[in-house]
């Protein structure tokens, strides 16, 4: 028998719990304080407290002397650790091996830590952090892409897709356009910032609660770095304030360093970061350089297309292979791009390795296609938006990617044409225009741009989850699943597909922290997979303990299968009715187990990096946002006047969490391309390392007039949880349109000329690009 649900306008679909506008699970507990983060949990008595400690004086160079007597001596220190301290590898990276925990020989970038103080209190571990003495023979960093590609090295290899023939499409093409853009990287700027408790247990085992994407993760490296094995450490993350990408590989440097201090000092070990210790030594958004050259037709439709992104990875590779792969997997957008060559250079610098960032590099990618359909339009003096419909991706075809994949669950046409009516593009781009022709200082600009995401781990082992589900004899239940809850509402969501299965009320399912001790071997929550992967491991281990008590039901009460239903915390069971709690209850009486694993791994996907060839992808979520904009040429202020957008989720789990993740998503990417610049000194020093130097978006900057629609889908065409789409990363793209709304605004001082506008679009850079258009 089957237990899917039936499909919507038959019977009870989307009645119980799914698909109903719940609120987040901890949505009181946060609004009151009584959500406990880690610093919240009660400290053990004699917890010590670990501070990180740098050379303050070199971003690059060989240790020549270090001193640590002052620190040693100094007030409330228990024990300084350096990489001499640690039993196994001193390494925190996710893969290749290039990242220490404390470095040995060498600095190589400003903020390295290459000691850490334990100490009976944070204040005294941080300050006598700063009483070292530490020599370094100093080298000149290599800092910016463009001194990383004077120099020409590189993390990784170049990698580069080729769909058709390039050159022959720019040769034949009747128009030809070339130009650069610079795209900015961006701090995560969690609420919560990196943190991680330690505790030492029987046989030198190791607990630890870590704010981390990725416990496993953790875990591994705690387990190489003193020698254990994994089932001897054990990970736990209730919640998070916040992760973004940064705290997927990223965290793992401060467990290692709280589990470490546990190991030297026998008793419970702290690591809280200062905001801007945080903000100095972890990874960020990577930065690029895009060099392009296409060829188009009179009406705008590209017949070549060359990309060329070169991204500053930093000392080490961390997450860099992925994240500019996913540059290039989203660099044609929505766009057919037959004839094109899309290259990336991981340019290694001098600087701390950037990392993951929601959307994984798909934003860097978006936006650099984006400025060719507006760098087009304005050559030719056409609509941008007509350039975007003359090159978006067919039905049957015009349908094929640059890297191999053909999409045939295309709906990009269905979603602008709901965009463009409900938002008034064209009455309102007629309007600015006048308002433009007659406006000095003031000038207006309105843009609207697609979002095509594609959804999986591109690394295919990665696309797999385990959940556990239990149902107690009184008929509450309690889930725990491999995702992590950074605020994005996974929590809820899963718990809701439970309630779903056990045809329950929501309040009955009981969530609980994520551990490695309860689901092993977990990927991160990370590429906008964690509800599709959790959700559908998470149903599957409810429908085996749903059969179980439908079999003995079956057998106790002689009815057929499909004379049972589970609904409104009762079960049907032919004439009879039971609550779910009785029925519980009878089941753990005939010693039948109402505790069940599950497991899901993602179907139909693979990928050959080498050849590249394969489905990366399971399916693409879609999108669109209509952005307005007023711009300042005297002082290069800019507001947001108002955003429209529509976004598919297919059948969504639940509404007001997507709502909320779509409008969270557009304004963090509206940060990153307006307001958030990272400013590194010469000597590889980050200059904009605290809330006064680096601007993250206020409830001041979001548009008075702020419209979020779900479209109205028939489903995902993939057999994903409750036919449902992902929704963490694909909103930061919607936020291209801003940036395209302001170039649209400086072109309006020239007509024909392209801005040299670079992001983030900040007023610095917009008055560059102003003074640039009148020629000064």
């Amino acid at each position: 028998m089957s237990l899917e649900p039936k499909p919507a306008g038959a019977g009870r679909a989307f009645k119980q719990a799914v698909g109903k506008p719940s609120r987040h699970d901890s949505a009181i507990n946060h609004v009151t304080g009584a959500a406990r983060y880690i610093d919240d949990l009660p400290e053990p008595e004699g917890t010590l407290h670990i501070a990180p400690g740098y050379c303050a004086a070199a971003a690059r160079g060989k240790i020549t002397h270090m001193n640590l007597d002052a620190v040693r001596s100094a007030p409330g220190v228990v024990a300084v650790m350096t990489a001499g301290d640690i039993p196994g590898t001193n390494d925190c990276s996710p893969s290749l091996g290039d990242d220490p925990v404390l470095a040995e020989n060498e600095v190589l970038f400003w903020g390295q830590v290459v000691f850490a103080v334990v100490a009976k209190t944070r204040e005294q571990a941080r300050r006598a952090a700063k009483l070292a003495t530490i020599e370094v023979d100093q080298i000149t960093p290599i800092v910016t892409v463009d001194q990383a590609l004077d120099a020409d090295t590189v993390v990784l290899d170049d990698y580069a897709f080729i769909a058709g023939d390039p050159q022959q499409g720019l040769r034949s093409a009747e128009q030809r356009f070339t130009g650069q853009l610079r795209i900015g990287g961006q701090e995560h700027f969690y609420l919560e910032g990196q943190v991680s408790f330690a505790e030492q247990r029987e046989d030198g085992d190791i607990f630890i609660h870590c704010s981390t994407q990725h416990p496993s993760e953790v875990q591994h490296t705690i387990s190489k770095l003193l020698g254990q094995p994994h089932s001897a450490i054990t990970v736990e993350t209730r919640r998070m304030g916040g992760g973004f990408g940064g705290k997927e590989s990223q965290a793992n440097q401060w467990a290692a360093l709280a589990a470490l201090g546990a190991h030297v000092t026998s008793r419970p070990c702290k690591v809280r970061l200062d905001r801007d210790d945080d903000m100095i030594m972890t990874g960020k958004r990577h930065d690029f350089l895009v060099d392009y050259d296409v060829g188009y037709s009179a009406d705008g439709r590209l017949s070549g297309t060359a990309m060329s992104f070169a991204s500053r990875c930093g000392y080490s590779a961390d997450l860099s292979l992925g994240v500019n792969d996913r540059t290039m997997f989203h660099a044609d957008n929505a766009y057919y791009l037959e004839n094109a060559h899309i290259h990336s250079r991981r340019m290694k610098t001098d600087t701390v390795s950037n990392t993951a960032f929601r959307g994984f590099g798909g934003p860097q990618g978006v936006v650099a296609i984006e400025r060719i359909m507006d760098a087009i339009a304005i050559a030719n003096r056409l609509d941008p938006l007509d350039v975007r419909r003359t090159n978006f991706y067919g039905v049957g075809e015009r349908d094929m990617t640059p890297y191999g994949m053909r999409i045939t669950d295309n709906i990009i046409d269905e979603i602008v044409d709901q965009l463009e009516v409900s938002s008034d593009y064209r009455a309102r781009r007629a309007d600015i225009a006048q308002f433009n022709a007659t406006s000095g200082i003031l000038k207006k600009g309105i843009a609207l741009t697609p979002v095509k995401f594609g959804i999986s781990f591109t690394l295919i082992h990665l696309n797999q989850a385990g959940a556990l589900v239990n149902v107690y004899s009184d008929g509450s239940v309690q889930l725990n699943h491999g995702g992590t809850e950074m605020g994005q509402g996974l929590f809820v969501k899963i718990a809701q597909v439970v309630a779903e299965v056990f045809g329950i009320d929501l309040d009955s399912v009981k969530i609980t922290a994520t551990n490695t001790d309860k689901v092993p071997n977990t990927a991160p929550t990370a590429a906008s997979s964690g509800s599709d992967l959790n959700g559908m491991a998470a149903k599957i281990a409810a429908q085996t303990i749903k059969r179980r008590m439908i079999d003995y039901a079956v057998s106790e009460f002689d009815v057929m299968p499909e004379q049972i239903e589970f609904r409104d915390n009762q079960v049907v069971i032919g004439n009879t009715s039971l609550s779910f709690g009785e029925l519980a209850k009878r089941v753990h009486l005939a010693r039948i187990s109402l505790s069940s694993t599950g497991f899901y791994s993602t179907p139909d996907i693979s990928w050959d990096r080498e050849n590249v060839s394969g489905r990366p992808f399971l399916y693409f979520s879609y999108g669109a946002a209509c952005s307005e904009v007023t711009v300042d040429t005297t002082t290069g202020e800019m507001r947001v006047d108002r955003v429209d957008i529509v976004h598919d989720v297919g059948k969504s789990l639940n509404p007001a969490i997507d709502i909320g993740q779509i409008e969270g998503g557009f304004v963090q990417g509206m940060g990153w391309l307006t307001t958030e610049e990272l400013v590194y000194d010469d000597q590889g020093r980050l200059r904009t390392h605290a809330p006064s130097t680096y601007k993250i978006p206020t409830a001041s900057d979001v548009p008075e007039e702020f419209n979020v629609t779900l479209h109205a889908s028939k489903g995902n065409q993939e057999k994903t949880i409750y036919r449902s789409k992902a929704i963490g990363e694909p909103p930061v793209m919607l936020a291209a349109s801003v940036f395209s709304a302001i170039t649209h605004a400086i072109a309006s001082m020239r007509p024909g000329i392209v801005p040299p506008l670079d992001a983030p679009a900040t007023p610095e850079a917009i008055l560059r690009a102003v003074r640039a258009m009148k020629g000064n």
